[in-house]
């Protein structure tokens, strides 16, 4: 009896347990449907259908299409989330945690037809969702649909195998094969299948602690009413929701990311570098730093103190060849693993001299210096000199003490002047002879030669090497050198190597083409990321990116050949002293062009210059506030030199990829050229800085500093109402910050004149009573201690800043056009001056900037010829002109004469010096008589001051100022550019207060207007497409709305279209005013036959407008037709 009642009673507990796992009421399901890519005009219909199902089968629905949906907090509320025809990257990083969370807790996916169009950079994802989108035929053909799992509740009341229907029929790349496959399609009863046999379209599997559904199906509208379908998804959402269980936490693994704020940037030198090229941190924490044209430089960290340490008498630039940058010196630096032991640093350097090489040595570093004498010469790489680019250079060691070099491909990426048929920026394959340099197939692709590779060699202890067991070819394999260890490079200008595991990693500069000629010379530029876990052939020049092959290119007739065969690439340059059969080639590990990446959306757009950063393990440096936090551990850090970014890379456990995110992203970098981790955990960053070939003022070291801690208050900026007037002057300043940990913060205002005030509030009130200059400033204050201060804001009090007013006359306000007259007119009034204004010191200008962003941002030209106005200006209010005149020698020099003494060198460093004077004084210069210091002088104040001297003697060709009224024409070639107005007019000053400088700006946007996707439409779908708002009609009626279209001057309206293939049938287009009905002011037609691109659709307006209207373009199909028909707008030009 005793073992019975036992028996009920853990029964009875088990029956508990499992209920008290299970949510109280009806399961809830998310419905998430943003897009940032390709928007489906079937997710109204599919939320409609899935609302519909939920009413009718017991679980409420919630709909989204906002990315902050994804939190903890919020996720924990539903049994799934249902990913409807998302597409592109749509959550950031810490949304992204929030779902494999969920996930990871129990939670559970559904995803529909686009959904494996989303998040390409995001491995976990791919692998949730079981498999990425990689192409579809046109339209919505009919096909069968093999029924392979009857069991399964989306399959299960299917009566035939076969189910027959028409949909968008996806085309699939990298399948999970750990799903359980329900539906496939049969290729052959449609056209443009590119899976297979086995072709799979809809799936189900268990995923990292959760469950996940997928369905290729659900493109059409029409399939959001049909029964079969709609029984089809209600089974994966069912299956999806299971038994409705509460979530487990404790099991979710995903590390949720610092916030970027975390992470600052502490600088250690700045400007005192020319050309750095590689660093090398020593245990002390000292730094030495390679500088292409020889020197050897150390920051000292106990001093702070930079010094030059050693010389290396290299090749930095071309002897015969003018106008021809050689990119050779020294290009690499790295300390020995034992370095603490026996001191030795090695370089990789052009030594001057007859013999062309690259050379790789070791010298002892001791006592703070190079021992030059020491050299040990340990392998040497030839070079072509007196031609352009590629050079590579960097060193790095392994954990198990192994050096690896890289090499660049020594070849020239131009176009060779004088000849027929050249590069085009697709790969250099010119075998002719006396082209050589044009031929990387002689360098990178030549497995006798170690240009365009990375070598890995033993170094013994007397300077020799050995060749580890796994480099690509062995020792002794005819016609290769045994040093290689992965080949095909172009660039690989930066390397790492993983401590732990001896993966290696490098970022490869690739070529510029911007358009993919797959028919004629190959694909477009990409810069790469590489990874290798072994030795390798990583395909260049005749592959790129994910293996996308080069042709075979004639360069004396201009024909193409075959494309490369990546399976089996063969060198067949007359130049190739190597192997003619090459390893198969590997592609890369991230790739990205100029244009925005699909496969890596979070590279951004514009320049590229890879570069590979290290592997951060957090074990591997001592605790403490130093080193990056557990989240990084394992994961790469790699960076870009032109774009400015780092990101941190996760990998998975085999290292492939898995997702990509930002690295310290509010950091602003100049040109990072190198990254290395110190001792004690830090990353040190290495800037080159922004020019090319320069000395720099913004190249530097500095390392990144992350609070794990307690943060100061943020502060996003103080508002002051006045910032000049006559006395008294009453002012309210107000100041924008928070405290991220949500504490309580004080503030204590510094009103600049002795006088201080603490408020409890981000406001307050003051009058300055006395004339002068001020600056307010305000920290805040937390209540555990830690602060913030604030810019400082200038207050003038007793002069008044002009008000500049610039008037455009007439004509259109909304945009210019090209070839119609913007007519203007400048005006000022000054209430804080006696003086009438003085015209000469007004300076009109005009600019043309690409975008928005830009015209945003001071006009430079503009700002520096103000700044000459303003400088004179101020030195003729401060105690300057009892020294100096502008073109008289008096106590002091001319100004006129100290301009032509620093006209020569840098102009950067004179300007420098120049400032550097004016704020210190000093004698000696110009004779005996001291110039005085003028230390409270302002940054703005010396540089306009330093800014007027320096443009007296300057003879190049100056900017005139645009008379203060007048007429601006643009031309053509500046359309599709910002027009920017600028105005300035300095004062003379007034109550012994320095004159002031009133500023205005008018931009006039282009007559070339993008779409918003936000605006009301009918038969139109949104999609960005490398950045672009596009509309796509796709349906044979339709209409769009354009908001605050100034039609002054306007005689037509310029559609551009474009397609993948063109439409066959034609479209009438039409505009009208405030409604789809409303008054008809223009049409016009795009008619068939269409070429294979595009056209513009010109739309004559029937009707003289003027000022601002509300435009309705709508659209009819000519002619009806079963074929898929599918058009894109890409902008609409008023001319």
């Amino acid at each position: 009896m005793k073992r019975i009642v036992l028996c009920i009673i853990g029964c009875l507990a088990i029956v508990l347990a499992g209920c008290s796992k299970k949510r109280e009421g009806k399961p809830k399901v998310l419905v998430f449907s943003k897009t940032m890519g390709f928007k489906h005009a079937s997710i109204p219909n599919g939320i409609a259908a899935i609302q519909k199902l939920g009413d009718e089968n017991g679980f409420e629905v919630d709909t989204t299409t906002i990315s902050d949906s994804f939190s903890e907090e919020n996720l924990e509320k539903y049994a799934s989330v249902i990913f409807l025809n998302t597409t592109g990257d749509v959550l950031d990083i810490k949304q992204e945690v929030a779902f494999e969370r969920y996930i990871q807790a129990g939670g559970s996916y559904v995803g529909v037809h686009a959904a494996a169009d989303t998040e390409y950079s995001w491995g976990w994802y791919g692998k949730l969702a079981g498999a990425w989108f990689q192409s579809h035929p046109a339209g919505t053909p009919e096909a069968d649909f093999h029924i392979k799992d009857a069991n399964f509740p989306a399959t299960s009341f299917f009566t035939d195998s076969i189910w027959h229907r028409a949909d968008e029929m996806y085309n699939y790349k990298k399948i999970n094969p750990d799903v359980n496959v329900i539906l496939t399609v049969d290729e052959s009863t449609y056209e443009g299948g590119e899976n297979g046999d086995f072709h799979p379209m809809s799936w189900y599997h268990e995923f990292d602690g959760g469950r996940a559904f997928y369905t290729a199906l659900g493109h059409t509208e029409e399939s959001y009413t049909e029964e079969n379908y709609l029984k089809h998804l209600l089974g994966g959402i069912q299956y999806a929701i299971g038994d409705n269980l509460k979530l487990d936490y404790s099991k979710a693994t995903s590390m949720v990311p610092p916030d970027a704020n975390r992470f600052t940037k502490v600088e250690l030198v700045v400007g005192d570098f020319y050309e750095p090229t590689e660093m090398a941190i020593l245990p002390n924490r000292d730094v030495l730093v390679a500088q292409r044209r020889g020197e050897i430089m150390l920051y000292k960290h106990d001093t702070k103190e930079v010094k030059q340490v050693g010389y290396l008498d290299v090749y930095h630039k071309t002897l015969n060849t003018p106008g021809v940058n050689a990119e050779e010196g020294l290009m690499g630096l790295q300390k020995d693993p034992d370095f603490a032991n026996n001191h030795w640093v090695y370089m990789y350097y052009a030594p001057t001299g007859d013999k062309w090489v690259n050379r790789l040595s070791r010298f002892k570093f001791e006592n703070d210096t190079i021992d030059m004498g020491s050299e040990q010469i340990i392998l040497e790489v030839e070079s072509q000199r007196e031609i352009c680019c590629h050079t590579g250079g960097s060193i790095a060691f392994g954990g198990d003490g192994l050096l690896y070099l890289s090499a660049g491909d020594n070849s020239t990426p131009f176009n060779e002047q004088g000849e027929k048929y050249v590069n085009n920026g697709f790969a250099p394959l010119n075998d002719t002879p006396g082209h050589e340099q044009f031929d990387a197939r002689r360098s990178s692709g030549n497995s006798n030669d170690l240009r365009g590779k990375i070598m890995r060699i033993k170094v013994n202890e007397d300077g020799s090497y050995d060749i580890p067991e796994g480099n690509l070819f062995p020792v002794g394999t005819p016609k290769s050198r045994p040093e290689i260890y992965t080949m095909g490079h172009r660039n690989p200008y930066r390397i790492s190597v993983d401590q732990k595991n001896g993966n290696l990693y490098w970022g490869d500069v690739g070529p510029d083409a911007r358009a993919d000629s797959l028919e004629t010379r190959g694909p477009r530029g990409y810069d790469e990321v590489g990874q290798a876990r072994e030795a390798g052939n990583y395909g260049w020049p005749y592959f790129i990116g994910d293996n996308y092959a080069y042709r075979e290119y004639n360069y004396e007739t201009g024909e193409s050949g075959m494309a490369f065969d990546p399976e089996k690439p063969l060198n067949n340059s007359r130049n190739n002293t190597g192997l003619t059969e090459l390893p198969s080639a590997k592609s890369a590990f991230i790739w990205y062009p100029y244009t925005a990446s699909s496969d890596f959306p979070g590279v951004g757009t514009g320049g590229r210059n890879a570069m590979a950063g290290p592997v951060y393990y957090t074990d591997m440096y001592p605790e403490g506030e130093s080193r990056l936090p557990d989240y990084y551990d394992g994961k790469v850090i790699i960076y870009e030199w032109i774009r400015g970014w780092m990101k941190a890379v996760t990998l998975d456990p085999n290292g492939d990829f898995n997702k990509m995110e930002p690295f310290a992203p509010d950091i602003k970098l100049n040109n990072l050229i190198d990254m290395e981790v110190g001792p004690e955990g830090r990353i040190y960053l290495l800037e080159y800085g922004s020019g090319w070939f320069a000395n720099n003022d913004d190249s530097g070291l500095s390392y990144i500093d992350f609070n794990g801690g307690n943060r100061p208050p943020v502060i996003e900026g103080v508002e002051v109402d006045v910032t000049s007037g006559k006395s008294p002057m009453a002012i309210n300043a107000k100041i924008m910050a928070e405290d991220l940990e949500g504490n309580d913060i004080t503030y204590v205002w510094d009103f600049g004149n002795g006088e201080t005030k603490e408020t409890n509030v981000p406001e307050v009130a003051y009058t300055y009573a006395d004339n002068g200059e001020y600056k307010i400033s305000v920290e805040a204050k937390d209540d555990e201690g830690a602060s913030a201060s604030s810019e400082v804001t200038n207050i003038f009090v007793g002069n008044t800043r002009p008000e500049v007013k610039i008037d455009i006359v007439g004509g259109n306000q909304s945009f210019f056009i090209p070839g119609q007259a913007v007519e203007y007119k400048v005006s000022v009034t000054d209430d804080g001056s006696s003086d009438t204004i003085d015209d000469s010191n007004v300076y009109v200008s005009v600019n043309y900037m690409e975008g928005m962003d830009e015209a945003s941002l001071s006009n430079v030209g503009h700002q520096q010829a103000s700044a000459s106005i303003a400088g004179k200006v101020l030195t003729q209010t401060m105690d300057c002109k009892s020294c100096h005149k502008e073109n008289e020698k008096s106590i002091g020099p001319s100004y006129l004469e100290v301009s032509k003494k620093y006209q020569t060198g840098r102009r950067s460093s004179n300007f420098r010096y120049i400032q550097e004077k004016i704020v210190q004084g000093g004698s000696g210069v110009w004779g005996e008589v001291n110039m005085p210091a003028h230390p409270d002088i302002t940054v703005e104040e010396k540089a306009q001051i330093a800014n007027w001297i320096l443009s007296l003697a300057d003879t190049r060709p100056k900017k005139a100022s645009l008379p203060l009224s007048g007429k601006i024409v643009p031309e053509a070639s500046n359309s599709g550019s910002t027009m920017v107005l600028s105005a300035s007019y300095t004062d003379g000053g007034e109550n012994g207060v320095k004159p002031l400088t009133g500023v205005k700006t008018v931009a006039l946007t282009s007559n070339t207007v993008s779409f918003d996707p936000g605006a009301d439409s009918e038969g139109f779908m949104s999609m960005n497409y490398n950045g672009m708002d596009l509309l796509i009609v796709n349906s044979a009626t339709g209409w769009f709305v354009m908001e605050d279209i100034d039609l002054s001057g306007v005689k037509a309206v310029t559609l551009m279209s474009m397609w993948q293939a063109p439409p066959v049938v034609g479209f009438d287009f039409e505009v009208r005013l405030n409604n789809a009905e409303g008054e008809l002011i223009g049409s016009g037609s795009l008619n068939t036959p269409l070429g294979p691109q595009g056209a513009p659709i010109v739309i004559p307006l029937t009707t003289a407008l003027s000022g601002k209207q509300t435009l309705y373009i709508s659209y009819n199909r000519q002619k009806e037709t079963e074929e898929a028909v599918m058009v894109a707008l890409a902008n609409a030009t008023f001319n």
